[in-house]
């Protein structure tokens, strides 16, 4: 994507085009059969019929639109992808109020077996295809947007999404802010964060998944030290944040004194739908999905999809816990080009 996008003339605008035409028809129709064929009735709910009829509408939309010839046709098949985009941008809200349905509806119907969180790991289809359906919807949106970005205005030290001197320091100097922004808001103070590393030391990468990812570890550790600290007399130890500049990956390294995760749970960060937060929505109230995003928070859709996002790119994210002392979370980025999609 680097070596395409860095001198995006006609010629490489076109074949993106020609190539996004032929491409993402095939992607939309593997999640419209998906999300037709659910277990346990999911297919059925409203929410998630929804974001089925949005898979087909942008399934007819490409597939109808002339094949791309010329400049005149990339530029109005460029202007059908911004439409797509924005279509789209409420997926995984909406998909979330769906599988919370299905969520209370087993419990009523099993009853206080089900009521533990633990037991959603025993829905490992569903926990399955979620992976795939997001994992799948981050490539899309890169696809797409990549694509989009190059017809933008060009940015310093840009490719369209890709930021080819992107600095962990400064992203998460951002990401901070902002989750600290949002702890203050919730509990009217915040833990400080210290952030060691170089703010010199840059590689490419898409800033934006950076942010994401940072955003969701550090809103966690801080709600946690938070939350942990509320009540005492000691003053909240800072959350440290640690950049590694390494041959293969650069890591980063969020560590809390929050209390930790029994290990017991730890199985369940991964899984969709768990969260240890007060969820600020209830989903089943929320009916106006295109009112704007909905707040994600206490959905549980923070780690397992920040673990995509680094997953997509060839990294990783790992969560090493000592329940009554905190958590460390290492985010691996591949900082090589080496590494291939990762298709579901």
């Amino acid at each position: 994507m680097l070596d395409f996008g860095q001198n995006p003339i006609e010629r490489q605008l076109l074949l993106s085009a020609q190539f996004l035409h032929k491409e993402l028809p095939v992607r939309l129709a593997h999640r419209v059969a998906e999300l037709e064929n659910l277990p346990y009735g999911l297919s059925a709910k409203k929410h998630i019929l929804q974001v089925r009829d949005w898979y087909v509408e942008s399934f007819r939309d490409l597939r109808t639109f002339p094949h791309v010839k010329d400049a005149a046709d990339e530029l109005k098949f460029t202007e059908l992808l911004r439409g797509i985009y924005r279509r789209h941008a409420n997926a995984v809200p909406v998909m979330a109020k769906g599988v919370s349905e299905l969520r209370e509806e087993l419990r009523t119907q099993v009853g206080p077996r089900f009521a533990g969180q633990q037991r959603l790991t025993e829905l490992p289809e569903i926990h399955q295809f979620l992976d795939g359906f997001y994992l799948s919807r981050i490539g899309i949106r890169i696809l797409i947007g990549q694509h989009i970005a190059l017809h933008e205005p060009s940015k310093p030290n840009h490719i369209g999404l890709i930021c080819t001197k992107c600095s962990p320091v400064l992203v998460a100097q951002d990401a901070i802010n902002d989750a600290r922004s949002i702890c203050m808001r919730e509990y009217g103070d915040a833990p400080e964060v210290s952030v060691y590393g170089s703010p010199d030391f840059v590689f490419p990468y898409v800033p934006s998944h950076l942010h994401h990812m940072l955003f969701e570890l550090v809103k966690n550790s801080l709600r946690a030290v938070q939350d942990r600290f509320a009540d005492s007399d000691d003053p909240a130890p800072p959350i440290r944040l640690v950049v590694a500049e390494g041959g293969e990956d650069v890591t980063l390294k969020v560590s809390d004194e929050g209390g930790g995760i029994p290990r017991s749970g730890l199985a369940n960060i991964w899984t969709y739908l768990y969260s240890t937060a007060k969820s600020p929505v209830d989903p089943r109230q929320v009916e106006d999905a295109d009112s704007g995003p909905v707040v994600l928070a206490g959905y549980g859709y923070g780690l397992p999809i920040s673990r995509l996002y680094a997953r997509y790119f060839g990294g990783d994210l790992q969560i090493i816990s000592m329940e009554g002392y905190g958590t460390d979370a290492y985010l691996h980025l591949n900082r090589l080009g080496t590494s291939q999609e990762p298709l579901p």
